[in-house]
């Protein structure tokens, strides 16, 4: 395995996290290049000893490897200290973590401004986190955004907080009616968190292309899916930042041509949290069935996700704006039980079929899904060890799924655990 990128190819929470994990016993570093503590990454060791992530990545629990925070991330210092204690709390080491200088830092006012904005559009809400991800990138692009460079610097900070309170407080209780935030009480806060993850700031860029350029094996870690990309989801209900393949290199400085796989990550099924188009969306029995036994809940939030068929037509799209190599096929075993099953392989649309997931959404609200029947299995697959150890109809599934979508598998997942990963296609998942 050389520098890989994993990406999710539907609307997140595709258990990215337990992929990450897997590769990163063979990697030197690892990288989360996006997003916040909007995110959740779950790993699962041993007899269900359960790792929640929200900032740190999910393989820093391989204690070999170097941990990266790169550019990329907006942070919130009190969620990722918190996240510091739980770790060390298990044994996780942070002396190979590093965090970039030059990530953005997640203020009080980003997430009072979160919640407000989301409370002030009533049935038109995107259903954020409420955690002040995209007032944060909203002001890193205004370019009146805090970094984490700054955050450590008390000079640098003073000044800078007392600049942005200013307007800040303004919107705050000129528009919403709020109250305004206390300079004082904020600096002395993020003063003692600005000294927690002193120790572990530097520059990023600089130590990603060294260990590049020194043949070290690098493990990108995206969050979020494809399906949310700010540029190439279904906006507007996307997320702030870029969770294609791309974003690899926008997020953490190191150029394309360092990259040289990507491995897509998408359920066996389709789960989406939040607002916004679901086409193969299920409201029924079978829908509660797949959320309970594929435990389809928010890492992050603890909401119920909204669960439905796989949907081929979507994660063709993600599959070829990322440029995946291969797919990781997760969680195989919660469809166990399900006497038929259901692939979406095209969109009926005003009279006609679409096979390529569209790019108006005006298109995509009018979309009913095509669907392809296969026969379900009753079996438990969770003890599969190879391929041959599952059920001829789990099989089918594996290869109709592959053949809908146009992309190998080279990973299928029969269980949240580590080691309940099957290799199908080993050589996929080298340079």
């Amino acid at each position: 395995m050389a520098n890989v990128v994993v990406v999710g190819l539907q609307w997140g929470d595709e258990a990215k996290g337990k992929v990450v994990d897997y590769l990163s016993q063979d990697a030197d570093v690892v990288v989360r290049y996006n997003g916040g503590n909007n995110a959740g990454h779950t790993v699962v060791l041993g007899n269900d000893e359960i790792y929640k992530f929200h900032i740190v990545p999910a393989g820093i629990l391989n204690p070999s490897i170097t941990s990266v925070i790169a550019d990329g991330v907006v942070i919130d210092p009190a969620v990722l200290v918190e996240e510091f204690g739980r770790l060390q709390s298990h044994g996780v080491s942070l002396d190979r973590l590093k965090i970039s200088g030059n990530a953005h830092v997640i203020m009080p006012y980003h997430k009072m401004l979160d919640r407000l904005e989301e409370e002030s559009k009533g049935a038109k809400k995107i259903g954020t986190t409420g955690r002040g991800i995209g007032p944060a990138y909203a002001d890193k692009i205004s370019r009146v955004g805090i970094r984490v460079s700054e955050l450590i610097d008390m000079d640098q900070f003073s000044t800078r907080l007392s600049d942005c309170l200013k307007r800040k407080n303004a919107i705050l209780t000129k528009i919403y009616g709020a109250e305004p935030l206390d300079e004082a009480e904020v600096f002395a806060e993020y003063k003692g968190l600005g000294e927690a993850i002193t120790p572990y700031v530097t520059d990023t860029a600089l130590f990603l292309h060294k260990a590049a350029r020194e043949n070290k094996k690098i493990v990108f870690e995206g969050a979020h899916g494809t399906l949310l990309d700010i540029d190439h989801g279904t906006y507007p209900y996307v997320t702030s930042s870029h969770t294609v393949a791309g974003g690899a290199c926008i997020g953490t400085g190191i150029g394309p041509t360092l990259i040289s796989n990507v491995i897509g990550v998408a359920k066996a099924y389709t789960t989406r949290v939040g607002e916004g188009w679901f086409p193969t969306e299920l409201l029924d029995e079978t829908g509660d069935y797949i959320r309970e036994r594929g435990r389809e809940y928010g890492t992050t939030t603890g909401r119920p996700r909204r669960c439905g068929w796989f949907d081929a037509v979507a994660v063709r799209l993600s599959a070829r704006l990322s440029a995946v190599r291969c797919i990781a096929f997760i969680s195989l075993d919660v469809l166990s039980g399900l006497d038929k099953l259901r692939v979406c392989s095209a969109y009926r649309v005003n009279g006609g079929i679409i096979r390529d997931f569209p790019s108006d959404a005006a298109v995509l609200r009018e979309c009913t899904p095509v669907y392809d029947e296969l026969p379900g299995w009753k079996e438990d697959i969770s003890g599969a060890t190879s391929l041959d150890d599952l059920p001829a109809n789990a099989r089918d599934y594996l290869t109709h799924a592959a053949e809908v979508v146009g992309y190998p598998i080279a990973i299928a997942s029969v269980g949240r655990r580590r080691e309940q990963t099957l290799v199908i296609r080993p050589d996929l998942l080298e340079s």
